[in-house]
């Protein structure tokens, strides 16, 4: 996926319980903009509660899109996100709309600014033959093409080396070298903003948050989707909160203990997703003050973008 066709969008995004549903919402009501989820864990189906969807009345009012686009049971993908990304992205343009990307998930924000290498097709017959020779074998092999993958691949991951080795064969070059081309954000329009407030601030909103949600039904959620006729996807299962609350549901834990198990796992995720955004080049912090509504940030987030006093 070239990250070109996303070089003119606007790019909204932060760390968890940040504020950024809010001012993408003020944002796109500003700007005319329809907004695409970056959010991996939104893509789901009944997953509303723990996932802070927008409320039906936010929906209302701007169109979003991949939201609620896969079942719960349903696997997904960075490329399969770029693909629906990049259709979505131009059916707003086509009707004259701005673009606008908000959501905290960083590997579908690198993939945005940086593209992905997808591969050529496979080839099934050179698939079976490579593993008919077995893990040990192939990564031996693979260590005398391309030692940086190897060095990654454990020679148990049969499946992996495989289609690194069939990379390799297929196009010549090695896939840690095609890697590396997408390494790097290319040039853009607007750079992305990151909403950035101070460390304590931002924990302590994530603990009241957490507490809002379970207040909200979180756990009457989790309860639904644990009676669905599926078990969630492992995707579905990494979204915060939501397998603490299985587990407490099956007895393992209390309810205290999840509560602040879950806020404490939703603090490290918040520490995390702020090393991505400071370390991609070309994204840019946004400071925001604890006490500063999300219409203000949005009328600064413009000016970053466009100039003060600019007609947007």
């Amino acid at each position: 996926m070239d990250p070109a066709v996303f070089a003119d969008d606007l790019v909204l995004t932060g760390p968890t319980a940040s504020g950024k549903s809010a001012v993408g919402l003020s944002l796109a009501v500003k700007l005319g903009a329809e907004i695409i989820s970056m959010d991996s864990m939104a893509l789901y189906r009944g997953m509303d509660v723990g996932t802070a969807k927008p409320s039906a009345a936010d929906q209302a009012r701007v169109p979003y899109h991949l939201l609620d686009a896969l079942n719960p049971w349903d696997s997904s993908s960075l490329a399969w996100w770029l693909k629906s990304a990049a259709a979505a992205a131009a059916a707003i343009r086509a009707g004259g709309r701005r673009v606008l990307f908000v959501g905290g998930t960083p590997l579908y924000l690198k993939g945005l600014l940086c593209g992905i290498f997808e591969g050529p097709a496979a080839d099934e017959n050179l698939r079976r033959r490579l593993e008919l020779e077995g893990g040990p074998a192939l990564h031996l092999r693979l260590e005398r093409v391309d030692p940086m993958s190897a060095r990654k691949l454990h020679p148990n991951d049969v499946r992996r080396l495989v289609r690194a080795i069939e990379i390799y064969e297929l196009t010549g070059k090695p896939m840690s070298q095609w890697q590396r081309q997408f390494a790097t954000p290319q040039p853009r329009r607007f750079a992305p903003l990151w909403l950035d407030l101070p460390r304590p601030e931002l924990y302590d909103r994530i603990n009241r948050r957490v507490v809002q949600m379970m207040h909200g039904g979180w756990l009457d959620e989790v309860r639904r989707l644990a009676l669905l006729p599926e078990a969630l996807s492992k995707e579905a299962r990494q979204a915060l909160g939501y397998k603490e609350l299985l587990d407490h549901l099956a007895g393992r834990a209390g309810l205290e203990e999840t509560i602040a198990l879950i806020q404490t796992r939703s603090r490290q995720f918040a520490k995390r997703q702020l090393t991505w955004f400071r370390n991609l080049d070309g994204c840019e912090p946004l400071s925001i003050g604890p006490a500063e509504s999300p219409e203000a940030i949005a009328t600064r987030a413009c000016e970053r973008w466009f100039g003060k006093g600019a007609t947007v």
